[in-house]
């Protein structure tokens, strides 16, 4: 190790700050972490939040995520680590978490003494202790007030690729001004998660990257600008505290001397510009164009990388963290693996492999028998209950054992698919499907996934995937900077699972691709309950 060059990458999250160092063939060659609950008390956090007494408003300390800083470094400088061979870093934060600089904070980030830690030079730095981040549910009425200014929800994901959000940064900066405008005017700049943590490798305020811009109501992500109708709706004069947005995989600068004196880093260290957790998943996951992301674990979560989005009324569009020309897209489903659980306790005796036994003895497409289980109320899209239709659309009350584990995995595959094409994904020939999370252990759960998809499915290994991604990010901005026109390439971890069965494409059982909407091109009547979302009979 003590010859190679090393990339850093640092992952701000809700419970804890992570750090993974990978050396020129990107491999991971040092990974650390410190627990915020745990490391640092002090701070009185549980899980890394404060969760206020009118139970919507949740925020974290900004001063514990750079005490976490100080920290994690004086123990990478104590084990010997050479800072002086990081050629580059870069970094991701929880989305939808805001930082506001008092006014001359910026002097004070441009004149650090390297003689004392970080937290304690910055402490009179922030107008707000503690940051609004995105567990906060408290700004419902700026929501609808913004929706109503563009001209209704469609129109606001349309431009910012997500409708109105109560966690969304710009719905918390204006319930900040309303609230507490004094407050307001004391902040100079108003940082995300993500650029306040480059900000401080940089000495410098950092600019907000595309990709983690995406997550605030606030970025026409088609032009890459900010919206001036989402501004003023939300605060006054909030460009001039946002600054300026840029690509993702952007060089910012050099590391701040401070990190010089008293790290030993090279003063020519790269910070690259840093996003957000979900964005620099998609790079940790190393997805390529086609590609779809999908996690399957408490909750689902699909991360596409597409180039023609239609931003709907659910999921969110962001623009891509490797290519800013082209978009991700991500969806989550809060009924995942629990309702997967539920289901194998009551018709498979708790036993998975009887579960799997079931899916391989049924016929793909369930003989048109089909089932959408919400045992909590569903994020895409609204809805809950357990909602059973047989092959003639008719809503029935109850499944033989076998055909309702069917109908749960093939439905909530199906209903993935859908919603996913709603916003722009494409199936093409290239097209593979990465599945992590606890089920993608299950290989005939992943079998049905490949048959509804008509792609096949690998496996990734992704634990900090975020973090991973925010190192080969560092490394992808230097490589550009020195004009390697496609930067650096992973090598490739993906294993391959299932492939479709034969004819899965042309099983009438399973949506067509391409149905967006109910109708009369549905050829079948699965598509026709998956797209029926606001369906009185039916949740799709």
């Amino acid at each position: 190790m003590a010859s190679e060059s090393y990339y850093l990458g640092f992952d701000f999250s809700t419970q804890q700050l992570k750090v993974i160092a990978i050396n020129e063939g990107l491999q991971v060659v040092l990974e650390d972490n410190i627990q915020f609950d745990r490391d640092l008390p002090e701070f009185g956090t549980q899980g890394g939040i404060h969760t206020h007494r009118d139970k919507l408003t949740v925020t974290s300390p900004v001063l514990m995520w750079v005490k976490a800083l100080d920290i994690i470094l004086d123990r990478l400088k104590s084990s010997g680590f050479n800072f002086g061979k990081v050629r580059a870093l870069s970094g991701s934060g929880q989305q939808h978490g805001s930082v506001y600089w008092k006014n001359g904070a910026r002097d004070q980030l441009r004149h650090l003494n390297a003689d004392l830690p970080l937290h304690s030079l910055l402490e009179a730095c922030f107008s707000v202790a503690d940051s609004p981040i995105w567990m906060d549910s408290s700004t419902s009425a700026k929501c609808h007030h913004l929706e109503e200014a563009v001209g209704g929800p469609q129109e606001l994901a349309n431009i910012t690729g997500s409708r109105a959000y109560e966690r969304f940064t710009g719905n918390q900066i204006a319930k900040m001004f309303h609230q507490k405008p004094e407050i307001y005017l004391q902040t100079e700049r108003i940082s995300l998660v993500s650029s306040f943590a480059a900000s401080l490798f940089l000495g410098d305020y950092a600019p907000i990257d595309y990709s983690d811009g995406s997550g605030m109501n606030l970025l026409n992500i088609s032009e890459k600008t900010w919206s001036e109708i989402c501004l003023d709706t939300c605060a006054p004069n909030l460009k001039e505290r946002l600054g300026s947005v840029v690509p993702s995989n952007s060089v910012l600068g050099s590391v701040s001397p401070y990190y010089a004196d008293r790290y030993g880093f090279s003063r020519e260290c790269r910070i690259v510009a840093f996003t957000g957790d979900n964005p620099a998943s998609l790079a940790g996951m190393r997805l390529q164009q086609g590609d779809i992301a999908v996690s399957l674990g408490t909750s689902d979560t699909l991360f596409l990388w597409i180039q023609d989005p239609t931003p709907a009324l659910e999921g969110h569009i962001f623009c891509n963290p490797v290519q800013h020309q082209d978009y991700m897209a991500l969806l989550c489903f809060k009924n995942g693996s629990l309702m997967r659980e539920r289901i194998r306790d009551e018709c498979a005796s708790g036993s998975w492999e009887i579960f799997s036994q079931a899916l391989a003895s049924t016929p793909p497409g369930n003989s048109g028998n089909v089932g959408f289980y919400f045992e909590a109320m569903e994020i895409t899209p609204q809805a809950v209950g357990v909602h059973r239709f047989n092959a003639d659309s008719r809503k029935v009350s109850e499944f033989p054992k076998d055909v309702e584990i069917r109908a749960l995995v093939e439905g909530q595959f199906m209903a993935k698919r859908i919603h996913a094409e709603r916003l722009g994904y494409k199936i093409m020939p290239q097209t593979r499907i990465l599945a992590t999370g606890g089920a993608s252990s299950n290989q005939d759960i992943l079998q049905v996934l490949s048959d509804v998809f008509n792609a096949p499915v690998y496996t990734i290994a992704t634990a900090n995937s975020a973090c991973l991604g925010a190192a080969y990010q560092a490394a992808h901005g230097l490589a550009i900077e020195a004009s390697v026109s496609e930067g650096l390439k992973p090598t490739e971890g993906h294993k391959l699972a299932v492939t479709p069965r034969p004819g899965a494409d042309k099983n009438p059982h399973y949506p067509p691709s391409g149905v967006l909407m109910p109708g009369p091109q549905a050829s079948s009547h699965s598509a026709q309950l998956c797209t029926n979302v606001r369906s009185p009979h039916h949740p799709y």
